[in-house]
């Protein structure tokens, strides 16, 4: 009887039915992966299975053999643990930056890396609908192209928008382009942000990635490369807020002492919390001084409060005045 076509895939088509169709709590057996391979008119018999689960093992695959009242074989170790997994679908899920669309088939593609049985356990989890999701579609390719762009040392060109109450695009600049060095996408408030130099005004923005349309790089290298080898990429993030750009400066604070995780998550574990009194402790850290530094504060009520410099606890107390305004006495 000739050989089939095919048969050159027996160990590709095994290795695939036994990623897709075996875990610990669903073997296959010899049976199964014989019908298995005649759908793809692929002849095998018990004998030479055995043979081909070994040469399985041989290139590394993880191929378990299950005795017992549920006798088989399963696929055991893999590249993603199902917790790993989840764990990967629940960041997709609440990234903001990522729409509906582009979170679904991210999805769908890791739940191809698991059998189809956990798959099932991933799908129970996606919960989609609903939430506060980006409506810009090419967002996942935004990133690329910064990324592209920062790795090839090249300026950015790109035209960045926002919501008017109508729900439509307004763009900056009356529509017109800017023209920037990208240097670092960072994650804020489960959004994206790109990191970029402004040559004529000679200093650091942010963008939101999901806002920036038409992006495309330029022939000029990037400018601004001495400023940005200045920054300490590791604690920008802990003295921005809100992604308001600013100089940072020394701010002093003093908290309520059941607010220490809250101060602790927000400048890191090297911040020093000096006691003041049994009740509360300061802290002095790098603060890019804005309207959503002031919010941060204000949210802890009168469990917070800055202490100095002098101009930011007076510029401070104006904001508490011009929101008490807005509620009357």
């Amino acid at each position: 009887m000739p050989r089939s076509a095919n048969q050159k895939l027996k160990l590709l088509v095994l290795l695939r039915f036994l990623q897709r169709q075996s875990d610990e709590q669903h073997p296959v057996t010899m049976q199964q992966m014989i019908e298995e391979l005649a759908r793809w008119d692929i002849s095998a018999e018990r004998k030479s299975l055995y043979d081909d689960l070994e040469a399985l093992r041989s290139f590394g695959a993880d191929v378990v053999a299950q005795r017992g009242r549920a006798p088989g074989y399963y696929l055991g170790n893999r590249d993603f643990e199902l917790p790993e997994l989840k764990l990967l679908v629940d960041s997709i899920q609440s990234s903001k930056f990522i729409t509906q669309r582009k979170t679904l088939a991210l999805i769908h593609k890791l739940e191809s890396l698991c059998s189809v049985h956990d798959a099932q356990l991933l799908e129970r989890q996606v919960y989609v609908r609903g939430r506060v999701k980006s409506m810009n579609e090419s967002v996942y390719y935004n990133v690329d192209a910064i990324s592209d762009a920062i790795t090839r040392n090249r300026m950015l060109r790109f035209r960045y928008f926002e919501f008017t109450v109508s729900k439509e695009r307004r763009y900056r600049r009356e529509g017109g382009f800017y023209q920037l060095s990208p240097y670092a996408l960072l994650w804020d408030d489960e959004n994206y942000y790109m990191l970029a130099w402004d040559g004529p005004e000679a200093r650091f923005k942010h963008f939101r990635v999901d806002k920036m349309t038409q992006i495309s790089a330029m022939e000029q290298a990037r400018e601004g490369g001495e400023a940005f080898r200045a920054l300490d990429m590791s604690a920008y993030s802990q003295h921005v807020f809100g992604m308001f750009a600013g100089v940072p400066q020394p701010v002093k604070l003093r908290f309520r002492n059941h607010l220490a995780g809250a101060v602790i998550d927000r400048f890191g574990k090297d911040v020093m919390l000096v006691p003041e009194g049994e009740e509360r402790f300061t802290v002095t850290a790098e603060v890019a001084v804005s309207p959503q530094f002031f919010a941060w504060v204000f949210g802890f009520g009168e469990e917070a409060e800055i202490l100095s410099p002098p101009e930011v606890r007076e510029e401070a107390g104006r904001q508490a005045e011009r929101i008490a305004g807005l509620y009357g006495k």
